[in-house]
């Protein structure tokens, strides 16, 4: 099965990371969502993905110095659509979304939340459905420490020989490249040696029809509703 990833959302179109970001995602066909996990200044697990909150917020300063009070007060916007959402809490994300049958990316930011994101994902029955993912290794190691059962996946712009051996004996499961760095070729290794795929940086159509035409497992894009149709499309033609 191909997963169409809603990156942050349909956050094309809506504030991402938020809800209504996630439920337009899932209104436009997308069978997974993509989203990244901070700490507040008082411990709240929450969904944002810059270190700080002037691109999407306007103001300066990052999640982790404001409480979880004070981010409520504050507006995530889309500029394009102008349109705006509250900041959420990774919990409610999950309560809201996690009995769903979809796939999760769920992307540690930071060193240190792991076991809270792991202990959260228990909770919610999530371990089968999700993929907890990180640019930074030391994250996925720390979450296959503590739990070897739930899959974990690389965040890179490439993988050369090294950064395979490495992942292998680290026991990641899933190699997330960027689209631009995707070849057929490429892919067809990465399976031989029994990764699974997700393309991310998917910026524009192009790329988009590219990473799925080189066989990618799925990917992770701000316009649903436009890789939706083409795997449609391309599923019909194949079979």
């Amino acid at each position: 099965m191909f997963i169409v990833y809603a990156h942050r959302g349909a956050s094309e179109y809506a504030p991402e990371n938020t809800m209504s970001s996630f439920y337009l995602g899932l209104k436009q066909g997308a069978n997974g969502i993509e989203t990244d996990v901070r700490k507040t200044k008082d411990g709240v697990l929450v969904l944002f993905h810059d270190k700080t909150l002037e691109r999407v917020i306007g103001n300066f300063g990052g999640v982790g110095d404001f409480t979880y009070a004070e981010l409520l007060k504050m507006r995530v916007k889309n500029h394009k659509t102008a349109t705006e959402d509250i900041i959420v809490r990774f919990e409610d994300f999950l309560h809201y979304f996690g009995f769903r049958d979809i796939h999760f990316a769920i992307e540690l930011k930071e060193v240190g939340t792991e076991k809270e994101v792991l202990d959260l994902l228990e909770r919610y029955g999530m371990r089968e459905k999700t993929v907890v993912t990180s640019f930074k290794f030391e994250c996925l190691k720390t979450v296959k420490a503590l739990s070897r059962t739930y899959k974990v996946g690389y965040l890179a712009a490439d993988f050369d020989s090294e950064a395979l051996a490495e992942t292998k004996k680290a026991g990641v499961e899933q190699l997330c490249p960027q689209a631009e760095h995707v070849t057929k070729e490429k892919v067809e290794q990465w399976h031989r040696l029994g990764y699974s795929v997700r393309a991310w940086g998917v910026s524009n159509v192009e790329l988009m029809k590219h990473a799925y035409d080189s066989g990618v497992d799925g990917m992770t894009v701000n316009f649903p509703d436009l890789l939706v149709p083409y795997v449609i499309a391309k599923q019909k033609n194949k079979n």
